[in-house]
């Protein structure tokens, strides 16, 4: 309309879009409201897009446990630790590197004892006597490393591939190369632990240089997970859908180009005004059996809170949510699994709460037919070391740890990779976070190198320069 680009009105169309957008922009969830969107879809960048290789992932559920739970305490068993404990770690190892500690710490075995489990006779610590019943659905990858001894690099590193903060989470990968099968729900979910976000924040599900609309919406605990979900008083829902009528006439009437940003921008208030309808229902818990509450260990006080979340997950896989991020820890030391002392207080305590909803997650998944379409991921940022912190406690050991999977397409029942001895580093195949996000991509029908985005100059990719699927680990 204004062809000279020098002349301008001295009030846009974008200007008066953006103050009718003020008046309803309460009712849109801020972390759904775009800053600056490409133009991948004209209409709604949200909308599902088809696989690019054939892959059996539609959704996943990602249960982060913060801080850093002990493989060799959990799930990847070291008897020569009983053997040598209380003693030096031999000096062929080398040098250790850890955040507080230098590797001459005595030894130290494991509190617990282990069993084998399932058909699969796969071993599992005393510590985890519900998720141990679903081991023969479970796929066991024992020899990940991750590259910085502090959690919050490291945190980066599992979520988006790189240890520096500003790049897009593994989940906005994935909604950019999806989208969502759901109109009604965000396609990306993160719900942190209620005592806090863990130490790498809200980086590890941000959208980085991706067009924000892909980044996590953060369900919190409580009856009303979704903030600003609910109208101002005396907003009638027939009044908003008329001013988002009036958004897209006018977003229409450029003849000469289409505005994509605002069109997304608009996408995103449709969407929140969809989810004050659908949401409630979403979360509403007070339907679900008593059998299921039960499975779930939501009659119980230490497992309500974790049971609850776990819940909402296989709720919202139902409603097509594509990608959920639960975090198990956060906030206080003491509400992480960052065992620096009391390892035995630590563990019991993170583990009690987790066990049972985990394993009843697994289940319900199962006996639904959801888990052949849903990845679960259990991992965290690094594992321990098998030397002592004070004599009770262990520090961070990113040299070769444990993570594991179920559904989605991997392989049930398999041990992947294996620790040395005293389960302090990975040998023979080791497997760094860009082959773990190649593996990830390839379940979800998603290549590592076609799913890019152009950001200053550079296709960049999640994995990076490139990862090595882990094909072991499939089905």
């Amino acid at each position: 309309m204004f062809p000279d680009s020098h002349i301008r009105p001295a009030v846009t169309r974008r200007d008066v879009l953006a103050r009718a957008a003020h008046g309803f922009g309460a009712l849109a969830l801020a972390s759904l409201l775009p800053a600056r969107l490409a133009a991948a879809d004209r209409n709604n960048p949200l909308a599902a897009k088809p696989q690019q290789l054939p892959g059996k992932a539609k959704s996943i559920i990602f249960l982060f446990m913060v801080g850093g739970p002990s493989q060799i305490d959990t799930f990847d068993p070291k008897p020569a630790l009983e053997k040598y404990n209380g003693q030096p770690l031999p000096a062929s190892y080398g040098t250790v590197v850890s955040q507080f500690t230098k590797g001459d710490t005595p030894l130290l075995r494991s509190p617990w004892t282990f069993k084998k489990y399932g058909q699969c006779g796969r071993e599992v610590s005393t510590l985890f006597p519900h998720i141990a019943e679903c081991v023969d659905d479970m796929c066991f990858v024992r020899s990940f490393y991750t590259d910085s001894t502090v959690h919050a690099p490291a945190m980066y590193q599992v979520n988006t591939g790189r240890i520096l903060m500003g790049y897009p989470s593994m989940g906005s990968w994935i909604t950019y190369g999806l989208g969502s099968e759901s109109e009604n729900l965000p396609a990306y979910v993160v719900m942190p632990q209620p005592e806090g976000t863990p130490e790498g924040g809200t980086p590890c599900w941000g959208a980085g240089f991706l067009p924000a609309v892909y980044q996590g919406t953060v369900f919190r605990s409580g009856s009303s997970p979704i903030l600003n979900l609910r109208p101002p008083e005396g907003v009638t829902p027939g009044r908003q859908r008329r001013t988002l009528d009036f958004l897209q006439r006018m977003n229409a009437m450029d003849t000469l180009d289409s505005d994509t940003e605002m069109a997304a921008r608009i996408s995103s208030y449709e969407l929140a005004f969809r989810m004050q309808s659908h949401a409630p229902e979403a979360v509403d818990l007070s339907k679900e059996t008593e059998a299921t509450r039960k499975l779930y260990g939501l009659d119980q006080k230490r497992t309500n809170e974790f049971g609850t979340r776990c819940l909402l997950a296989r709720r919202l896989v139902e409603r097509g949510v594509r990608f959920i991020q639960l975090y198990s820890g956060g906030g206080p030391v003491s509400m992480q699994w960052d065992a620096h002392k009391d390892l035995v207080g630590n563990h019991e305590k993170m583990c009690g709460m987790t066990d049972l909803p985990v394993a009843g997650l697994l289940k319900d998944l199962k006996q639904r037919g959801l888990l052949d379409s849903t990845l679960v991921i259990w991992g965290a940022e690094f594992g321990r070391l098998p030397m002592s912190q004070g004599g009770d406690g262990r520090d961070h050991n990113p040299h070769g740890f444990t993570m594991w999977f179920a559904g989605g397409g991997v392989k049930p029942g398999a041990v992947i990779g294996e620790t040395d001895e005293m389960g302090l580093r990975g040998v023979g195949a080791r497997y760094s976070m860009r082959d773990f996000h190649a593996t990830i991509l390839q379940t979800m029908g998603l290549d590592q190198n076609r799913l890019w985005f152009l950001h200053n100059g550079r296709n960049e990719k999640l994995t990076d320069f490139g990862g090595t699927v882990i094909k072991e680990m499939l089905a």
